[in-house]
């Protein structure tokens, strides 16, 4: 990787907690694996020493020295100079990340309306931002929107650039491939694949409602057990559990908007079948609900809806022992009644061991939420940092 000058070091930033690994480290992968633990020191804890980096990842000095000359050959981990602690004897070199030297490309691809782009610092800053009208366009058409947004980011990067990360509605393998996403038209698209063809640089695709748990978990405020459910066109839920992002076995984890909670509603769901939760909660159908209506009675369709958002988490709160969910999308529909009754009926449906201590609470990031997680995509994938 090329550098660029000698750019300001934010390494000393706290930047969340790291995740869990969830594959075991192979003997042929030990250097890799190694490499993003030092990475991610740099990342959460800031400048170092060799001897603190050795410490706290469990690792010789050896090996760390030796890694971190690999890193600074790639211009990723700088030399910042001799702490001056003031103690007996040799003082310390400090080395740190160079979280400014290196750009990240980070689209957002859940709103019906629009595609929302940015480029952004490691550290999840936003630089640069990019907003073009869907209008409509599905499958191929969306797709190749999609390119052009990100090829537009690229010219703004002024920095090299890590990779691309895609917050996108769908279930998403571990490839980066869209199973089906029928909002945007997509089914079995290799979307990873064709766009790092297409672009030259690698890309990064997962679900919006896993990039927000990221995002909450990596630069928000998120405990290791914790789900976020993110609450927009649809409803959709990223779960992390001991540190480690729950995919499931069709890599549909956390798709609670699909579960029936409504025995008469006469809206049919996306899915095809009626009563989801999701068509009573998206924001869509949360506007319609309360338009017209006044203060009181707003407030009583809001906390009806709080209720059946309550009964269909109970159950996974129970089975996970989750210590919070934290509630992404527009805080004037959601912190309120129908916050408050959705916790009211958790805690009525759980144990009290995890009913009493629960909380259910807005998430700690504004609407870039969705850019911050793919931004995380990149990070995990390419430096193994999150």
């Amino acid at each position: 990787m090329t550098t660029v000058g000698q750019p300001r070091v934010t390494g000393a930033r706290a930047v969340g907690r790291m995740l869990r690994p969830t594959a075991k480290a192979l003997p042929e992968h030990a250097r890799a694996h190694n490499r993003s633990m030092v990475l991610a020191h740099l990342f959460h804890e800031g400048p170092s020493s060799r001897a603190d980096i050795a410490r706290s990842t469990g690792l010789t000095r050896v090996t760390v020295s030796s890694l971190v000359d690999d890193l600074m050959a790639e211009g990723l981990v700088t030399d910042l100079g001799v702490r001056s602690e003031g103690k007996v004897g040799k003082p310390a070199t400090l080395v740190g990340m160079q979280t400014e030297a290196f750009q990240i490309i980070a689209v957002d691809l859940t709103d019906d309306s629009r595609l929302l782009g940015a480029v952004m610092t490691l550290v999840g800053d936003v630089l640069h931002r990019l907003t073009v009208p869907l209008e409509g366009r599905m499958g191929e058409a969306a797709l190749e929107l999609t390119e052009t947004l990100c090829r537009d980011l690229l010219a703004l990067a002024d920095r090299p650039v890590l990779g691309v990360g895609l917050s996108s509605p769908g279930v998403i393998d571990n490839d980066g491939r869209i199973v089906q996403a029928p909002n945007r038209g997509w089914y079995d698209v290799p979307m990873a694949a064709l766009l790092s063809e297409r672009l030259d640089v690698p890309v990064h695709v997962a679900n919006d409602a896993n990039t927000r748990a990221l995002a909450e978990f990596t630069y928000g405020e998120a405990a290791g057990g914790s789900m976020v459910v993110t609450i927009g066109q649809g409803v959709g839920a990223g779960i992390v559990v001991d540190g480690a992002l729950v995919v499931g076995r069709h890599h549909a984890a956390g798709e609670i908007g699909h579960v029936t909670v409504v025995d008469d509603e006469p809206d049919e769901c996306a899915c095809g079948r009626r009563g989801c939760l999701e068509t009573v909660l998206s924001v869509p159908a949360l506007r319609r609900r309360t338009s017209g209506l006044t203060p009181q009675d707003s407030d009583a369709v809001l906390a009806s809806v709080g209720r059946l958002l309550g009964f269909a988490l109970a159950p996974v709160v129970s089975a996970l022992d989750l210590g919070e969910v934290l509630l992404s999308g527009p805080p004037e529909l959601l912190d309120g009644p129908l916050r408050e009754a959705a916790l009211d009926a958790v805690r009525a449906r759980t144990m009290p061991v995890i009913g009493q201590s629960f909380a259910l609470r807005m998430g700690s990031l504004d609407e870039d939420g969705a850019l911050a997680g793919a931004a995380v995509l990149v990070l995990a994938g390419q430096l193994g940092v999150s």
